[in-house]
């Protein structure tokens, strides 16, 4: 009997080898104990930029910087104008092997990633090695340790409990708004607004004169509330309201009443001609900038659109109107509890063959977050650095306290945004990451997007209409066919290998019953 249970116990172990053999893992990655500098290494950088040429020449003179004290590593730079191409990119490359070696990207992109064996390096132990981790002894630039970079932005880049992004600019969305007009509809502007207070002066706003004319600004356009990301806005107003979206399992939250009752709110101001968005109408900068606008959410690193003295102007000169400027946060549920979404671009590593390689990858990537490359990048737009040892410097503090000295550099409305998410980082919140929460980002925003098209359309914005509309997004995006891991949707049958496993381990354990049984019998007779 001792035997028979010894070979049961051997199967069960060629089984469960067996069982696990072929499954997709991101193994550690295992930091070599010297980098072998008497070799050269040639890796490939993808970036995106907003045609911004000064965001250009920081990405050029600090890959020429980091060249210098590296000369045995060259870095190709390839730009991209948005993010969704880099995304496509990077999933038909994994196909070829022929990934880049350091990313600028999102969490929500590199959870598709890593569903592929071994494509994303892990970071855990690149991030706290002694030699080449963060500030590490063996690093030749004035980089930043792990515990000085903001905790809140690092934790970002978790994803199934390991580390997979370096945080690299972090941004969150603001309302730009047009003082002189709010004050004109006899409204003052709050320290935090609240969406009833939006609603109410938007609709304030559109009240016309007998010619047709906009009583607030003379002009025949006037969109008095205009939102960028339709994503974000469902997001953050139902984080705001403490209502489902998913959980860190990957459930899908998003369809619920909730819901329907922001589209519903949405619809309503959508059909007085109070409300548009992006993709309906265009940029909000430019209507605000052209005085067609009042309120104009957007990413503080837009802010160098907006205003009417904005540096990055995108409308004809004899079209804008001038006006001052001021910057809130994004409308709140409640003022005392204020929830803003954080975003901003990332750094993740692709992994090769070569663990040298890889780590040359990450000498660079671990140089974009020095002082030099986060200092330079965030005077472009209205990101910040992300870490203690930037925001805190001198250099940037300085840069803080000139905002008004031109309008440019100095731009104040881009250094009132910047200063906005600096006070208010506490207050933001991320999105669970998995894989299809891209997918789940995008059907978001095609809820708002969709509902107001129907209102445009003249439908009937109902119940009938939700449960359409939920039904068509669950479809299109196929988060019907995602399975969290928690879920309780049908898995299809087991593997061979796995039913082999159960059969095994219940036969084992009826021969040990069976083997005690009879042994206790032999011992009272």
């Amino acid at each position: 009997m001792k035997k028979i249970i010894s070979i049961i116990l051997l199967i069960l172990l060629l089984f469960d080898l067996s069982a696990c053999h072929g499954q997709k893992e991101n193994d550690a990655f295992f930091v070599p104990d010297t980098f072998n500098e008497n070799r050269s290494y040639e890796i490939s950088f993808w970036a995106k930029n907003d045609t911004n040429i000064n965001q250009v020449n920081v990405y050029k003179k600090a890959i020429s910087d980091f060249e210098k004290i590296y000369p045995n590593i060259k870095v190709n730079m390839k730009l991209y104008t948005d993010y969704s191409r880099i995304y496509n990119d990077v999933i038909t490359n994994i196909s070829t092997d022929s990934t880049p070696n350091v990313c600028i990207t999102y969490p929500d992109h590199i959870a598709t990633y890593i569903t592929g064996a071994n494509t994303v390096v892990p970071l855990d132990e690149l991030l706290d090695n002694e030699k080449y981790g963060l500030g590490g002894s063996e690093i030749r630039f004035d980089a930043p340790k792990r515990s000085e970079i903001v905790q809140e932005f690092l934790n970002e880049g978790i994803i199934n409990g390991k580390y997979y992004a370096l945080p690299y600019m972090r941004s969150t969305e603001v309302t730009y708004i047009n003082k002189d007009y709010v004050e004109k509809l006899g409204y003052e502007v709050p320290d935090v607004l609240t969406w009833d207070y939006i609603w109410e002066v938007s609709e304030a706003a559109v009240k016309k004169d007998a010619n047709g004319n906009y009583l607030v600004n003379g002009q025949k356009i006037m969109i008095p509330f205009i939102y960028k990301s339709t994503d974000n806005m469902m997001i953050s107003m139902l984080k705001q309201l403490n209502a489902p979206y998913s959980d860190d399992y990957g459930n899908i939250l998003l369809f619920n009443d909730q819901s329907r009752q922001i589209l519903s709110e949405i619809g309503k101001h959508t059909a007085n001609g109070a409300f548009s968005t992006f993709k309906i109408s265009s940029y909000p900068a430019n209507f605000l900038n052209a005085g067609q606008c009042i309120f104009a959410i957007d990413s503080t690193a837009g802010a160098t659109w907006m205003g009417s003295e904005a540096p990055l102007l995108d409308i004809p000169e004899d079209q804008i109107v001038k006006f001052e400027t001021v910057v809130r946060p994004i409308p709140q549920y409640d003022t005392e509890d204020k929830k803003m979404i954080s975003q901003g671009p990332s750094l993740c590593i692709f992994n090769k063959d070569d663990p040298d390689e890889v780590l040359a990858s990450w000498l660079f990537a671990q140089y974009l977050l020095s002082n030099d490359v986060q200092i330079a990048y965030s005077k472009t737009e209205g990101y910040i650095p992300v870490s203690h040892k930037a925001l805190e410097s001198s250099e940037y503090q300085d840069y803080l306290s000139k905002a008004g000295q031109d309008s440019s550099t100095y731009y104040d409305v881009k250094i009132a945004a910047s200063k906005l998410l600096i006070d208010n980082t506490a207050n933001t919140f991320i999105t669970p990451v998995f894989n299809g929460s891209a997918s789940l980002r995008d059907a978001a925003g095609s809820m708002i997007e969709n509902t107001c098209k129907a209102v445009r359309r003249k439908q009937t914005i109902d119940d009938a209409f939700f449960d359409e509309l939920f039904e068509q997004l669950t479809s299109l995006y196929h988060l019907d066919q995602h399975v969290a891991v928690t879920g309780n949707r049908d898995l299809g049958p087991l593997p061979g290998a796995s039913r082999m496993l159960l059969i095994s381990l219940g036969i084992a354990w009826t021969l040990i019953i069976i083997y005690y049984l009879k042994t206790q019998k032999n011992n009272h007779s």
